[in-house]
């Protein structure tokens, strides 16, 4: 900012200074009035039955131009010096209500981050196989195919099956038309007996009771085996919600904190600096001129305490 002679200990209020302003620009253009008319010489015409005539009035410089021009110049430079003033005073007024709260210093906090937790998915049967032994898994499809074809073999609608329910409806003999008319018999021998195919039907039933119980056995371990994982996943992932949430609680409460601090002190602040600035108005708008001795007498003339500079 320029500097300029306002105080606040004496000197010409606000509105005394637009005052004396606008009289010395008044006043200058009087004084420029005098100087428009001036020429270098009267005209006469000579008019028969009037006499000479004057046409053009001769209007010479006046005796007193230096000073009139001195008088216009020290008018000129008060007004100029009252209206950069008054200038001066306005821009401070201005910034002084348009300035802000410089809040830079106090830190805000970032706002908290949501911790989420490492959730594990759960597994499944093929994850349960692949824990098994190449061994194992060997032993698995050696019993499955097992307990299946002799499954196959004996269970119902299978060929076991079927000659165990057949046997006992085979009769000793039986006819066939060979020559028209005439029916020959048919000797029927019977090479199994009910006992036999019994005995086969048990040996092959407890054969696929210890395969199928292997099979069985592998099924039950790779279900205990899903379950188990999948229980300590569970843990784990609840564990990790537990320990995320408390993260979260933690870094909430931190940021509330931290967040309740800076506001108290952009608070603070604001009313310090609201305070600060009131004063500032209330000691720029109390400011006046301090008029600079060169310009004394033209201002003392405006004020009536003398005649002012170049007055005749």
């Amino acid at each position: 900012m320029k500097k300029n002679s306002l105080t606040p200990n004496k000197g010409l209020s606000l509105s005394q200074a637009q005052s004396i302003s606008n009289l010395c620009y008044q006043k200058s253009i009087e004084i420029t009035k005098k100087f428009e008319s001036i020429n270098n010489a009267t005209k006469i015409v000579e008019i028969e039955g009037k006499g000479e005539v004057e046409i053009v009035k001769g209007r010479p410089i006046p005796s007193n131009v230096v000073d009139l021009i001195k008088e216009k110049a020290e008018l000129h430079a008060c007004q100029a010096f009252l209206m950069e003033n008054i200038k001066a005073k306005d821009e401070m007024l201005l910034n002084a209500k348009n300035a802000t709260v410089d809040l830079s210093g106090i830190e805000i906090p970032e706002p908290w981050v949501n911790e989420d937790p490492v959730i594990l998915p759960p597994v499944n049967e093929d994850w349960g196989w692949e824990q098994l032994s190449v061994s194992e898994i060997n032993e698995f499809i050696e019993a499955e195919a097992y307990a299946a074809h002799i499954g196959q073999f004996i269970h119902g609608g299978s060929v076991l099956n079927e000659l165990r329910e057949e046997l006992p409806n085979i009769p000793d003999i039986e006819w066939m038309v060979i020559k028209d008319g005439e029916k020959s018999p048919v000797m029927i021998k019977i090479h199994h007996t009910s006992e036999q195919l019994l005995h086969i039907h048990e040996q092959l039933a407890e054969l696929h009771r210890v395969y199928e119980q292997k099979v069985n056995y592998f099924k039950a371990k790779v279900k205990n085996l899903v379950t188990k994982e999948n229980a300590r996943i569970a843990k784990i992932n609840a564990d990790a919600q537990a320990n995320a949430e408390k993260i979260n609680k933690d870094r909430y409460e931190k940021y509330e904190v931290e967040y309740a601090k800076a506001t108290e002190k952009m608070k603070t602040a604001k009313a310090k600096f609201e305070q600060e600035r009131q004063r500032a108005i209330e000691e720029i708008a109390s400011m006046r001129i301090e008029v600079d001795p060169r310009f004394v007498k033209t201002i003392d003339m405006f004020l009536g305490n003398s005649p002012g500079p170049g007055c005749v």
